[in-house]
């Protein structure tokens, strides 16, 4: 840039000077000037002003972005895929109930197909198959599973292993009170409360966060198949229960349905709070180790 001060002679007042500012109204106002119409700001000092934190858009113009609301905090815990799932398994839990409480088509099937299935294939296998679901028997599954898992990653892990203790919870929290609330007679028998199946959505939550759990442990030929594992113990619950008489069919469906909902949220949740705790964990340790010595 030229340093050299330009000619201001004039016709009464010959000689040189530095350009002086013009005291318009638009220096008047410059944020950080020394003076009224100096147009020089202090680099020192932010912008006190929101024109200097605005940000341009594609075309270069300044613009304010206005706030987009936030998901809720639970559906910002969940990923696209398990939300999408999570969804899916309540639309499809709301309508077998709705179909069961309003007396539609799809409960006269589901009955038929009931009546139809009851009472066939070996007593002593269903019978079996129908007890995978009770309660002494699922409990001390996941219950082992989680003493486990916390003798071996304690802090690492406590967060998924109280996810399990809650999805567990979270059966008789709802199933309960949808029981009463349907009041469905058995295919058996007289007596009401049978939808949903309170033995499938126990052996769900059990054998799937043991599955969730032990997955890590196990070696890596069988890490993939504690999962669908799980899957075949609830699945083989659920035939065991329509076989034996004990439920109708969309009683198990709705059952899984609700389950699933409720094991996609508590162990997204769990397992984000985990990540999250276990980074900032890792992070202090770091702060730690590189202070001064």
């Amino acid at each position: 840039m030229r340093e050299t001060p330009r000619s201001q002679g004039t016709a009464s007042e010959p000689g040189t000077a530095h350009p002086q500012p013009c005291p318009g109204c638009a220096f008047a106002h410059t944020t950080g000037a020394s003076r009224s119409g100096t147009p020089h700001r202090s680099d020192s000092r932010s912008p006190q002003t929101p024109r200097g934190v605005r940000q341009t858009d594609p075309a270069g113009c300044f613009g304010t972005t206005p706030p987009v609301p936030k998901r809720p905090a639970l559906l910002r815990t969940l990923p696209a895929v398990a939300l999408c799932a999570v969804v899916l398994c309540a639309a499809l839990f709301a309508l077998i109930t709705w179909q069961i409480a309003a007396d539609g088509p799809l409960r006269s099937l589901d009955e038929r197909a009931g009546r139809a299935l009851a009472g066939h294939g070996p007593r002593a296998l269903t019978e079996a198959l129908a007890d995978l679901g009770a309660v002494a028997i699922a409990l001390p599954v996941l219950a082992a599973a989680i003493a486990y898992t916390l003798l071996r990653d304690r802090a690492a892990r406590r967060y998924e292993a109280l996810g399990a203790v809650l999805a567990m919870a979270a059966v008789p929290a709802l199933v309960v009170p949808l029981k009463a609330l349907i009041d469905r007679p058995g295919p058996l028998t007289d007596a009401t409360g049978y939808y949903p199946s309170g033995h499938t959505a126990t052996a769900m939550a059990a054998y799937t966060g043991a599955a969730l759990l032990l997955g890590p442990y196990l070696p890596e030929a069988l890490r993939n198949a504690a999962l669908p594992a799980a899957g075949v113990l609830s699945l083989a619950t659920g035939v065991g229960l329509v076989l034996r008489g004990y439920h109708w069919p969309l009683d198990v469906v709705g059952s899984w349905c609700l389950c699933a909902a409720v094991l996609l949220i508590v162990s997204s949740g769990t397992r984000r709070i985990n990540s999250r705790c276990t980074r900032r964990s890792s992070g202090r340790t770091a702060a730690g180790c590189s202070g001064p010595s």
